[in-house]
């Protein structure tokens, strides 16, 4: 039986891993760069140092099969994320000739704070990424993770969430409509939907 319970430093390596075979617009993104820790240092890692309080996993009692991050201050997070986390791990990414396409325009847009900054990002401060194994999807443990993280945001006072989904990614869309999320923007390649607090 799963069960939600908070990030701990041990689950690091399971996070990893979720994170790249849930990459690719919910499929298995292994392969995909050159460097396969690029979707780990953008979209996981920086999370899981900048507030550790704000991980929870799902474990299925022999490992993490699903994963919620978040930040409960997406400006600030931004500013940390452009100052502090990136210049430590960019070394990684300086150019090279085995880059695969869409490579060098993430670990690009990666250096932007701006990025992260949507256009009601004052009305929904915090973001979340949430990455399930398909082995973990259809069970409600998507909605629990949620239910878990809105509560510790409204805890602290935050007004409003919000995440950004892939347009391929029609089952992450249709999950977040079915539990409360509403679309804030769209363009070719993503979705953000917003959740007021």
């Amino acid at each position: 039986m799963s069960s939600i319970r908070p990030y701990r430093a041990s689950d690091i390596d399971d996070v990893y891993d979720i994170c790249v075979r849930t990459g690719d617009s919910g499929g298995d993104a292994t392969g995909k760069f050159s460097r396969g820790t690029l979707l780990v240092d953008v979209y996981a890692a920086p999370y899981l140092r900048h507030d550790p309080s704000l991980a929870w996993v799902v474990d299925d009692g022999e490992r993490v099969i699903g994963y919620l991050i978040a930040t409960a201050d997406t400006r600030a997070f931004a500013r940390w994320f452009a100052d502090t986390w990136w210049p430590e791990v960019a070394g990684r990414y300086e150019p090279n000739e085995s880059e695969k396409p869409g490579e060098r325009g993430l670990i690009d847009s990666a250096a932007d704070p701006d990025r992260l900054l949507v256009s009601d990002v004052d009305a929904y401060p915090a973001h979340l990424h949430i990455d399930l194994l398909p082995v973990t999807q259809g069970q409600g443990l998507g909605r629990r993770l949620i239910d878990t993280l809105v509560a510790e945001l409204t805890a602290r006072g935050v007004t409003g969430l919000h995440l950004t989904a892939g347009s391929a990614n029609a089952g992450a869309i249709g999950f977040y409509e079915r539990i409360g999320f509403h679309r804030l923007e769209r363009d070719e390649g993503s979705v953000t939907f917003g959740m007021r607090l």
